[in-house]
This record gives structure tokens, sequence and C-alpha cells, in this order.
């Protein structure tokens, strides 16, 4: 089982489309990126924490490659808008891919590479250490009651 972090905007439309792919085994909402290990939704909205809404991905890499997940993501939002996609704005609706280690930060440039070269040099998407990752657990369940 592998892992990938992505941050495109609000979580929940990407957690949703990621959900319906092979070899997605599970995906989580959460944070990551910030100074504090924890965090919670209303503190990221004061973009006082430096946290980026995230997707976390619990993949099998022997039916979905991390390659193929990337260039999933390039697709599913706009890596040329800084800090916003769609009505979203804010830094934590940032395009940014966390990795995990130095494979996964090599596919991402190689990935980000081409993208951008195919999108004349505008993609703003930042390759990152994964650092201060947390789940949004206490807004999903908010989430879940309001439904």
């Amino acid at each position: 089982m592998e892992i990938a972090v992505l941050a495109l905007g609000c979580f929940w439309g990407p957690e949703i489309k990621f959900s319906k792919i092979d070899g997605i085994i599970k995906t989580e909402v959460g944070y990551c990126g910030g100074d504090s290990p924890t965090t919670t939704y209303k503190e990221v909205c004061t973009g006082n924490t430096n946290h980026a809404e995230v997707v976390k991905l619990d993949f099998d890499e022997k039916i979905i490659s991390y390659e193929k997940i990337l260039k999933i993501f390039f697709q599913i939002h706009d890596p040329t808008t800084l800090n916003s996609q769609g009505p979203d704005f804010g830094t934590q609706y940032r395009s940014e891919i966390f990795y995990l280690n130095d494979k996964q930060k090599i596919i991402a440039e190689e990935v980000l590479k081409d993208t951008n070269e195919r999108l004349s040099g505008k993609v703003v998407t930042k390759i990152s250490l994964l650092k201060n990752y947390c789940t949004a657990e206490e807004y999903h369940q908010k989430y879940l009651e309001k439904r």
C-alpha cells in the first residue's frame, strides 16, 4: 500500500473523484504543510496556519501508479491559479503535491515539468515534503451531521 497527499482546492470534490478510481483503496480529507501538527477547519480558514486542504489517498501501486495519480491530479483542478480553485480563495486552496520519499519527489517533478510545458509555463503547483498532516475529522463529522 502506498500513500499520496495532494492539495487541489476544497477537499470534498477531489475526494469523491479519487474515491471512484480503480486502485484507490481509501481516501481521507485533511490538512497539510502548516506550522502545527494539529489544526481545525476554523483555524485553517484564518489563513494563519499555512495548512492546505488535502486529500490523502491510500492506493495499490499494482493497480495504479503514483505517476498516474499525479496526471489525474493535474486533470481535475486548475494548477495555474494561485491560492484558489473555482469560487474558493485563500492559501488553504493552493495546488501542492506533498511527497513522502525521494521516489515520489522525482516522479512529481517530472509530471509537473511535463504539465508546465503543456500549459505554457503557467503552473503554480508546489512540490513539498509532507509536513504536519492532520485529518479533518472534526469538520467531517459536522458535515455529515448536517446532511
